[in-house]
């Protein structure tokens, strides 16, 4: 248990260190101490399509965020669907993981423009399963998950606005050790649903999940908030295939779940020590 604890006193300090970096970052983009050129400055000289793709992309956003919340609800009110959600067996997880890569595949699989009425059916149907992937978060209950997800919209909201003031590639560069990152955090969540969280094995996969999870999502959005301004930037107005804002905000939209579950993971825990 003391192992245990170290473990995760340390994970909160990286957290806490990754937030001040986050907040100094703000300041010095957000103030102008930057040389380079940041997107809020080149949003003055967008074209109207820019624009237009840009918030597209963000309305789809918020749009998934409410199916997500509503298909949670649902789901956390059949106890049949809740039992099927709960279980730990590899069966269960693998169905679980195959549904949400499916899903994903099938929404971005299908042509925005030429099929508009499958591409939304798909959107929704993506959106529908991460709200049964993440419906048993409700036996927190629900002020916990209230919290939790306004610490998420302050979270989104600084990072997003750090990637809008930083210089327009400032992320971009980042992708493959993010990527290399995402494999560690996948195993170690995984790992970590197996070992006791007691040991000191189950109390390192669990902290770098969690913690260490928080920490790389942030990253991501930062690089998938510069990759929409860069990509509505410089899709072809008159290409042969047209800009998507769906495909476009399923990066961010994805990143902001797994921030808000590594939240109420902190949250659970803090209250649990407190009791």
């Amino acid at each position: 248990m003391e192992t245990a604890f170290k473990v995760t006193q340390m994970g909160r300090w990286v957290v806490a260190g990754g937030a001040a970096v986050g907040l100094g970052a703000l300041c010095y983009y957000g103030l102008g101490m930057s040389n380079e050129i940041g997107a809020l400055e080149k949003a003055l000289i967008w074209p109207q399509y820019v624009k237009d793709r840009i918030h597209s992309t963000y309305m789809y956003f918020a749009g998934s965020i409410g199916l997500t919340a509503v298909s949670a609800v649902a789901v956390s009110r059949s106890p049949a669907l809740m039992r099927l959600m709960t279980k730990r067996s590899w069966l269960a997880i693998g169905a679980t993981f195959a549904a949400m890569i499916g899903a994903g595949a099938l929404v971005r699989s299908i042509p925005y423009d030429s099929s508009p009425g499958a591409k939304h059916l798909a959107w929704m149907l993506h959106s529908g399963v991460m709200g049964a992937v993440v419906a048993p978060l409700a036996f927190l209950g629900g002020p916990l998950l209230i919290r939790a997800a306004w610490y998420t919209a302050g979270i989104v909201g600084g990072l997003s606005m750090v990637a809008m003031c930083a210089p327009s590639e400032k992320f971009l560069n980042i992708g493959g050790p993010l990527g290399v990152g995402a494999g560690f955090i996948v195993a170690s969540s995984i790992g970590s649903m197996f070992l006791p969280p007691t040991s000191a094995l189950g109390a390192g996969l669990y902290s770098v999940a969690v913690y260490g999870g928080l920490i790389l999502f942030s990253l991501f959005l930062l690089y998938d908030t510069q990759h929409i301004i860069k990509h509505a930037e410089t899709h072809p107005f008159y290409g042969v295939v047209k800009y998507d804002p769906i495909n476009a905000c399923l990066g961010i939209y994805m990143e902001t779940l797994n921030i808000f579950i590594r939240v109420v993971a902190m949250l659970a825990t803090g209250n649990a020590k407190r009791k």
